[in-house]
């Protein structure tokens, strides 16, 4: 999808399911091919091949041909049989001749302090000159990311930032537009190229991210990479309740598993929240607590230098 901005003529996207369609047939060609080279490789018939994965020969013909949507649970059954990770057969790089699937392999098996030290030398610039004075609040919706960046860069004297309203400048309209629009796909487009311009344009700054962003790897590690991040969390009794004393009743209304599905998201990105250089438990915790908390840990922690 070409770069979406406004309706200003700026930009024209192509066609979403067009698109969309071309990477399908490209992915199932890359698949096929893959998994004919890696069986006529290893000197495999595909009957044997057959034998082995539990695929049909006549299935395997048409993967092989570029015309069979496999499913994912039969696909890692030839790749075993194959003795190939599934990423090879689905991945851009070519496994056989990608020195970078190579690397990747040799750093996997190395050493703690091997792939410390390369990674050194593949980004030798110190993570703090990276990540500048930026700081970045992640967490879920009703953590306080929007009320506490806002007051934290009050009481700082620096910007505040609030990623959503960055996206609805850029593209000239409301996320909720961006998303009945463009899809998730496009919302998490217009992300990563406001966290670009963020980047480039503010050495200084709070910035508040929706909840979702550390799903999107790619995005995710940029944020990391040039951002002091910091995991604003609550319980989500908390987060419910909050949500709704904003006005927003969507979480409930009519959903009685509202709660359970928030305990449910919350699990899933714990892992993922808690990469984040420091966290900050609001529960419980006034307005003013909070953000004396938050006030102090930036300080301790000299994200601001």
């Amino acid at each position: 999808m070409t770069e979406i901005t406004n309706f200003r003529g700026e930009a024209t996207p192509q066609s979403q399911a067009t698109r969309l369609e071309a990477e399908v047939s490209a992915l199932i060609q890359r698949v096929g091919d893959r998994v004919r080279r890696a069986r006529e490789r290893r000197g495999i018939p595909r009957r044997v091949l057959s034998d082995i994965s539990g695929v049909s020969p006549r299935y395997l013909a048409q993967l092989e041909a570029g015309e069979g949507n496999i499913s994912i649970g039969l696909l890692q059954r030839v790749a075993s049989a194959l003795d190939h990770r599934i990423e090879w057969l689905v991945g851009e790089e070519d496994p056989w001749n990608s020195d970078a699937l190579r690397v990747a392999d040799l750093f996997r098996s190395s050493s703690s302090d091997v792939q410390q030290a390369v990674l050194r030398l593949l980004n030798p610039e110190p993570a703090e000159t990276l990540r500048a004075h930026r700081i970045c609040l992640i967490g879920l919706r009703g953590a306080g990311k929007s009320t506490l960046g806002a007051l934290a860069g009050q009481a700082l004297n620096i910007p505040f930032v609030e990623l959503n309203s960055e996206i609805e400048e850029q593209s000239g309209m409301p996320v909720s537009e961006v998303m009945a629009l463009y899809g998730q796909e496009g919302y998490r487009k217009l992300e990563a190229q406001a966290i670009s311009r963020i980047i480039a344009t503010h050495d200084s700054m709070v910035l508040a991210v929706a909840g979702g962003i550390v799903a999107e790897p790619e995005t995710f590690n940029a944020l990391l990479d040039h951002f002091h991040t910091i995991w604003l969390k609550t319980s989500p009794d908390e987060h419910m309740a909050r949500v709704r004393a904003q006005g927003d009743e969507r979480p409930m209304a009519g959903n009685p598993e509202a709660m359970e599905q928030l305990q449910s998201i919350l699990t899933s990105r714990e892992t993922l929240y808690a990469r984040a250089q420091a966290q900050l438990d609001t529960s419980g915790q006034s307005l003013e607590s909070s953000l004396a908390q938050l006030l102090a840990l930036i300080e301790e922690r000299r994200f601001l230098g």
